[in-house]
């Protein structure tokens, strides 16, 4: 019998039926299946309801279970002796029957060899509990035969504690009190009416185990009782010592500790400092994130615990994924797909139903069932970016892929391209498996920087592109990066109508001779360096006779360098010449800028750089040695821009310091206030010819070449700024000012983020501001720049002014205002 949606389980069963829920990593039903097939029942006749078709699709005909299997569906519930009935064409001798939703070893033999003995129409068999009121009491005569029911007693009526286990042996007879085509129970009306008819019926008092597993509470103790070996079901895997067992492809860190008892699933990966204490299960394709505690807890298939993590008592569904310090207290239930934000806690008791996101540093007190605290957005800052094969998953490629090729004719052209990692060629493929079966071509470059992917687009006949490599700040993770026609970051309408696709599934399918091609461009690399030396004046930079030091960072920027310096004729030492996806993955930022720097002063080099591994952001270290902060870049490539440009247009993220509008200012160079992402600061480089557009964050963009942040271009630039203006990089920066900015972040929760802003520009009116994004008050001596996170729940606050104390506080007398907004 596994007709029942087990309410009383939610979230759990949400979206699956109660008799799939798994025990120690085996559906509840497969376990009563090989009980029966132990004891010699090989016909097994299923009667189905709620998501039937999840039993049929698992369990098919049987075979692979070593038994036949037939099913019968109700249409409407027919109740336990009804759905039965509904089963009558195949049960024409003696026949069993038990619940498809129990935990048990009984001894079925024994029954039955009890039911020959007795010849009644039927024996059921009974357990002796100590609770007896959640269950249906049998009262049996000393000869074992059955005298009378009571459903749900009081403690004034319990005569006895043996109930009904569900369990009975019945003969064909039995038809004769089960009307057809309405709801009958055993219990409440077919075994009554059977005493009052005269028919023997008995009752056997099984020794065994038997747990009705009908709540969350008794879910976890059924789980607790077969690691303790008290109930003979299967337990699949190694037994590593007694009571520890490891399923076949397990990756468990040596520094993981193991208490036990503990089920770990096949192909779990259970991370450094990692501590299993007592009485957990994995399930399979786990992950299990560095220095994570568990204990009494249960993880269903293919679900990510990040780094950190405590989990007590709880249980968490199919496809969980709890970031970084994740808590959850006892009791807490997670339904399937659930996404926990970094160091959320979720309190005693709560219950988060199916497809929810709990949003960063959340603290949650009450279950979520219908409304999603914080919303899961496909784009980010960057693109779509996740955990490879766990947020991003081939699976998911396609599908976006297919979203994203949807909105291009049939027949178009998008480039595409990868860093070498693993992780970044196995979505490529996918993405291009999606985009040729929504009928758009792809044009393949294989391994390339971001840079030639956009300048491969603008200049050929793509309509679009798109990168797949690894996140810069998580080697765990990946980005998937679009592009438009443009070769620059698609704008938000753009992402918004590539989400919707996505989420609607309304997707283009081709006819089979529609289906797009692939191709790979010839010479990508060679157009691209000719272009961008072509963009500079080459006899200059040729004649200063450069000598550069300069780390590729084990990227893509390595197959781009060596062809551009050999056109440069600069005496060049090349620092991780080579593409190493570990090597990229590791990549520190700031320890190559201090190796580059000591090779600069070693080498008495001109200048010295750090390419980052996607080509697009770089690290400056001048003649003496010094690496250039992102501020000190700025300034210096702003120095040299307006001299060569005066009168020009420059664009700057809103949150620039005062000293890049006096440099400005200086030059007669109009400024273009950006917001801060680099999408839109590239468009304004598109559309209004600017000369130089600056991040604050390493990436530089000429437009008079491409668009787009490119360390190759930067490079190229810069040494042709140096070369004309004659002058040494170290004397520029030390004539900067100096820059004071400060920042602080404040976690505003997603409701409360609009009602914060709107209160602090009602408190602002009559300053003077720069409403270009967020909230920017400018004072006498500096500024202060109010921002909502797009991602986070959280509101950063910048600010900047004459001295580093003071810009400090300013930056912290935002913050409180903030932190008594939310309040």
């Amino acid at each position: 019998m596994a007709g029942g949606e087990g309410t009383r389980l939610r979230p759990l069963t949400s979206n699956q039926p109660k008799p799939m829920l798994p025990m120690a990593n085996i559906p509840m039903m497969e376990h009563v299946v090989n009980l029966l097939r132990r004891h010699g029942f090989e016909d097994i006749v299923v009667t189905v309801a709620f998501m039937a078709n999840s039993i049929r699709t698992y369990f098919g005909d049987g075979s692979e279970f070593g038994v036949r299997m037939v099913y019968a569906t109700e249409s409407t519930p027919l109740g336990t002796a009804g759905s039965v009935r509904n089963a009558r064409d195949e049960l024409d001798e003696r026949f069993l029957v038990i619940s498809g939703d129990v935990l048990t070893d009984i001894d079925l033999s024994q029954v039955v060899a009890f039911h020959d003995q007795c010849g009644g129409l039927g024996t059921l068999a009974l357990k002796a509990v100590e609770n007896p009121l959640e269950f249906g009491i049998v009262i049996t005569r000393e000869d074992g035969s059955i005298d009378r029911f009571l459903e749900k007693p009081t403690w004034g009526q319990v005569f006895s504690d043996t109930i009904n286990t569900g369990i009975y042996v019945l003969e064909p007879d039995v038809f004769d009190f089960i009307p057809e085509d309405r709801s009958v129970d055993f219990s409440g009306d077919t075994f009554p009416a059977a005493l009052a008819a005269g028919k023997p019926l008995f009752g056997y008092v099984a020794d065994g185990y038997w747990e009705d597993v009908g709540t969350l509470d008794a879910y976890g103790q059924a789980h607790q009782d077969i690691l303790d070996q008290h109930v003979a079901v299967e337990v699949k895997g190694f037994e590593l010592r007694p009571r520890v067992w490891v399923g076949k492809g397990a990756e468990v860190d040596p520094s993981v500790t193991i208490e036990g008892p503990a089920v770990i699933g096949d192909n779990c990966i259970i991370r450094s400092g990692a501590r299993l204490h007592r009485y957990c299960t994995l399930g399979r394709n786990v992950r299990i994130g560095a220095n994570a505690e568990l204990e009494r807890s249960v993880i269903h298939d293919n679900s990510y615990l990040g780094a950190g993590v405590r989990i007590d008592g709880s249980v968490l569904g199919r496809g969980s994924d709890l970031r970084e310090g994740v808590r959850c207290e006892p009791g807490v239930v997670l339904g399937d797909e659930c996404l926990i934000g970094a160091h959320a806690e979720l309190k005693t008791g709560v219950k988060v139903y199916p497809f929810k996101t709990v949003e960063t540093a959340a603290i949650v007190n009450s279950s979520i069932v219908w409304e999603s605290r914080g919303s899961r957005l496909l784009f980010g800052r960057d693109g779509v970016q996740g955990l490879a094969n766990v947020d991003i998953t081939p699976e998911l490629a396609v599908r976006l892929s297919m979203a994203w090729a949807s909105t291009f004719e049939k027949g178009a052209t998008v480039t595409i391209s990868r860093d070498t990692s693993r992780a970044a060629r196995v979505l490529k493929r996918a993405i291009m498996v999606g985009c040729n079966a929504a009928g758009v071509n792809v044009d393949d470059l294989e391994v390339a920087t971001v840079p030639v992917t956009r300048f491969q687009i603008t200049s050929s006949s793509s309509m679009a592109g798109m990168t797949v490599r690894l996140a810069p700040d998580d080697p765990q993770s990946v980005v998937l990066r679009f592009f438009d026609k443009e070769g620059i970051d698609v704008d938000e309408s753009s992402q918004r109508k590539i989400d919707r696709l996505y989420h609607r599934e309304d997707f283009r399918r081709v006819l089979a001779q529609e289906i797009g091609d692939i191709g790979f461009p010839p010479r990508a690399l060679e157009y691209y360096t000719a272009a961008l030396v072509a963009s500079v004046d080459l006899s200059s930079v040729r004649s200063s006779g450069f000598k550069l030091v300069l780390d590729y960072s084990f990227g893509t920027t390595s197959f781009v360098m060596p062809n551009l310096l050999a056109k440069l004729e600069a005496e060049v030492l090349a620092v991780n010449p080579y593409a190493s996806t570990a090597g990229a993955a590791t990549f520190d930022r700031d320890a190559s800028a201090a190796r580059v720097s000591d090779l600069v002063r070693a080498s008495g080099a001109h200048l010295g750089a750090v390419l980052d591994p996607g080509g697009e952001h770089l690290v400056i270290v001048d003649d003496r040695g010094h690496a250039l902060d992102d501020n000190e870049a700025m300034l210096v490539l702003l120095t040299l821009v307006a001299r060569r440009h005066p009168g020009g247009r420059g664009a700057l993220p809103v949150a620039a310091s005062m000293a890049a509008e006096d440099i400005c200012s200086r030059s007669g160079v109009d400024i273009v206030w950006t917001k801060l992402s680099a999408s839109h600061l590239m468009e304004v480089a598109a559309v209004e010819k600017v000369v130089l557009a600056a991040s604050q964050s390493g990436g530089f963009i000429f437009p008079g070449f491409l668009p787009a942040y490119d360390a190759a271009a930067t490079l190229v630039n810069l040494l042709s700024l140096l070369a004309t203006a004659k002058r040494k990089l170290s004397d520029l920066v030390v004539e900067l000012p100096p820059v004071h900015i400060a920042h602080e972040s404040v976690v505003t929760p997603w409701e409360q983020k609009g009602a914060v802003m709107r209160t602090l520009l009602e408190r602002s009116q009559g300053r003077d501001l720069v409403l270009v994004d967020g909230v920017k008050v400018r004072e006498d001596d500096g500024w202060a720049l109010v921002l909502p996170d797009p991602e986070e729940p959280l509101t950063h606050v910048w600010a900047e002014a004459n001295g580093a104390e003071r810009a400090t506080a300013r930056a912290r007398e935002y913050a409180v205002r903030l932190e008594q907004l939310v309040r």
